[in-house]
């Protein structure tokens, strides 16, 4: 059955309240409230056995006694609200259902039983739901919500999809605080039916560019698909959106055991950052950022990197220089005749060398000639940050006037940040409504700055690299759940084209002197069985003989599980890596980084989810911490970038076309200006 979004939701003509209340500090009570605060302009009916009149409104004593219905919201007790959706489902042509009550899924099992029975009575009718155990939820036509702080809808607001009621409420506590307008908000509650990427989709699908709000935050507690949440992101961004979002429960407290290096590195959390990487959502940790991310999006979008940092308090420059040095921005020195003529206007000790510094006894009007001066005669400047606030020794409401009437004709963004929210609480009071947001913090909106501008655009669809699938499929489906001998292992990276050393793995001394006779020596020789070799004194490295070739061979196959030896040459560059993991839900991450013990020590790694073409391993490379080193560094020999990102590729599409590989460890690959070649290599299969 479809979980779509019915216009009945969102716009209804008829709302019934049941349960609804003359107490307004009861959740019946309050949504009725805020629906008649919230000028719905349809017809509002109220459900109570025990009232005659509910807030002015005639009352019926049950579901039976109404007429035909668009939106229910239901605000009783769990136990009655089978009988009402029944009721109201068969008999009221009902095709929406927001149901405030707790005690479902997230009481009992047999709550969780009675929400399954919910949904599928509505779905049987073509309806939708929104919760149960929510909050409810507002749109530019009705207010069927019972929290507050209570914002009015604006099309020029934020929409808003939260997975938590309460959480949402704190969200849009500080929002409104700051001047931030909403335009739709949805508290999920449950998500029986409707979850968040539900809301994502009806938001894609009913998209317009002349009237839809152009950002949405979320705050998400569950990701229940990956695919879904992916696609209508990356839709709505190409559209002209702007998406921000929390993603809470990232912690891996007792992280699980692993068996290998891209197990202990790959996580869920790993998972959320690269799905909302290849999707363009701004990833944010905590409601104020969150907040400040969204006010920054509802501003101009600025071209280039260049900022001016206008400032009557030093401090606050010097630690906002710093946050937008961090994110990539640049503050450029301002000099010339031009400023000097500026300098001109300003009072003794003023700078303008950027940040443009016109000390605590600036006026308005200096304020105004320095916007304008950055405006129209300073071409190195792509947009502006003012701090203005105050010690409290006058008010500066004339300040504000100057700054709301700048922000609305400037040619180039300005960004408030206003710091007095106490002692100039009047006065920002009076900017945000005049239809104003602003920032209270210096820092924090730097480093909302840099969460934007270190997020990409959403990930392009790809060629990905041909490998041999008829192959692939063949060795694995012959091959046993765990991990892949050795020689089994090797004819899958030949089939997906991954580079690997020579090798010969053998439980017999003669075939190891043989095939290193045969291809050279030194020789690496590692033991084949331990999981993780270098713990058990299971590797020699620089073998440089037949003599040494037989006296390791003997050491090593007397280490405990060891089955066979195996030897390949010595080869020599730095060290790289490449796993994958499937991960519940999101599929495959394949990850990157530089390999060997750096891996352990450093865990400098990026992760991207499967399919991955080469544009996308590109940036994976570049992204890493110690890029210069696979740039080549003291005269030491850099990696092939492309044939690297071509590996990285093709391991992505090794795992979309065997997606039975659990793990799968490249570690370490050797790269240098002319290859990159695995020399150890494990893949656990789990059909």
């Amino acid at each position: 059955m479809s979980t779509k979004v019915t216009k009945q939701l969102v716009n209804p003509k008829t709302i019934a309240v049941i349960g609804a209340s003359n107490d307004t500090t009861k959740p019946g009570g309050a949504v009725l409230r805020n629906i008649i605060e919230g000028d719905f302009k349809g017809e509002i009916f109220v459900v109570n056995p025990k009232e005659d009149e509910i807030q002015g409104i005639k009352c019926c004593k049950n579901a039976a006694d109404l007429p035909q219905v668009d939106l229910a919201v239901l605000a009783i007790a769990a136990k009655f609200t089978e009988d009402t959706v029944r009721v109201l489902t068969e008999q009221k042509g009902t095709k929406a259902f927001i149901i405030i009550s707790a005690g479902f899924g997230e009481e009992s099992k047999e709550g969780k039983e009675l929400e399954q029975r919910l949904v599928k009575q509505i779905e049987k009718f073509g309806g939708c739901l929104i919760g149960p155990n929510c909050t409810g939820i507002f749109t530019p036509y009705h207010h069927a919500i019972f929290s507050k702080p209570f914002p009015k809808s604006s099309p020029k607001g934020v929409d808003f999809i939260t997975g938590s009621g309460a959480t949402g409420c704190f969200i849009m506590d500080i929002g409104m605080q700051q001047g931030l307008h909403f335009n739709h908000c949805w508290a999920v509650g449950n998500s029986a039916q409707l979850g968040i990427e539900d809301i994502l989709e009806y938001h894609d699908e009913a998209f317009d560019k002349s009237t839809s709000s152009k950002v949405i935050i979320m705050y998400i507690e569950n990701i229940k698909n990956p695919a879904k949440l992916l696609k209508h992101s990356q839709s709505l961004i190409n559209k002209g959106c702007k998406i921000a979002a929390i993603k809470s429960g990232g912690s891996e407290a007792g992280s699980r055991a692993a068996s290998s290096h891209t197990g202990a590195l790959a996580s869920s959390d790993v998972a959320v950052d690269a799905l909302f990487r290849k999707a363009g959502i701004v990833r944010c940790y905590g409601r104020e950022e969150l907040c400040t991310v969204a006010s920054i999006f509802t501003y101009p979008r600025f071209e280039g990197e260049n900022m001016a940092i206008i400032t009557h308090a030093g401090g606050p420059a010097v630690m906002l220089t710093d946050a937008l040095s961090k994110a990539g921005l640049n503050i450029p020195h301002i000099e010339g005749e031009k400023a000097n003529k500026l300098l001109e206007k300003l009072f003794g000790g003023s700078s303008v060398a950027n940040p443009i510094d016109f000390l605590a006894t600036g006026t308005p009007e200096q304020l105004s000639q320095i916007i304008d001066a950055c405006n129209e005669d300073f071409t190195n400047i792509d947009a502006m940050c003012v701090i203005f606030g105050t010690p409290g020794l006058m008010p500066i409401y004339e300040a504000y006037r100057v700054l709301n009437q700048k922000i609305k004709t400037s040619k180039k963004p300005i960004f408030p940040i206003l710091p007095s929210t106490m002692v100039a609480g009047e006065e920002v009071k009076e900017f945000v409504e005049m239809g104003n947001t602003y920032f209270p913090d210096e820092t924090v909106f730097g480093n909302a700055v840099a969460r934007i501008v270190d997020t990409p655009a959403p990930a392009v669809a790809e060629d990905e690299v041909r490998i041999d699938v008829k192959k692939v499929r063949e060795i694995i489906e012959s091959c046993d759940n765990g991990y892949l001998d050795v020689k089994v292992l090797n004819k899958l990276l030949d089939a997906a084209g991954i580079n690997h050393a020579e090798d010969c793995s053998t439980d017999d001394v003669e075939m190891a002197v043989k095939f290193a006779n045969r291809v050279g020596y030194p020789q690496v020789m590692k033991v084949v069985g331990p999981v993780h070799k270098s713990d058990v004194g299971g590797v020699s490295l620089n073998v440089k003989d037949e003599a040494a070739v037989r006296k390791e061979f003997e050491r090593l196959i007397k280490i405990p599980e060891t089955y066979a030896v195996q030897c390949y040459p010595m080869l020599f560059g730095t060290e790289i890596f490449i796993g994958a993991m499937r991960e519940p839900l999101f599929g495959h991450q394949v990850l990157c980084g530089l390999g060997g013990i750096f891996i352990e020590v450093l865990k400098d790694v990026q992760a991207g989810l499967a399919p991955i073409g080469i544009k996308e391993a590109k940036s994976m490379i570049k992204r890493l911490k110690g890029y210069k080193m696979l740039q080549g560094v003291r005269g030491q020999e850099g990696v092939n970038e492309d044939i690297y990102a071509d590996q990285i590729a093709r391991v992505s599409a090794l795992v979309q076309a065997a997606p039975e590989i659990a793990e799968m460890d490249l570690n370490p690959l050797l790269g240098s200006p002319a290859a990159v070649v695995a020399v150890d290599a494990r893949i656990r299969v789990e059909k």
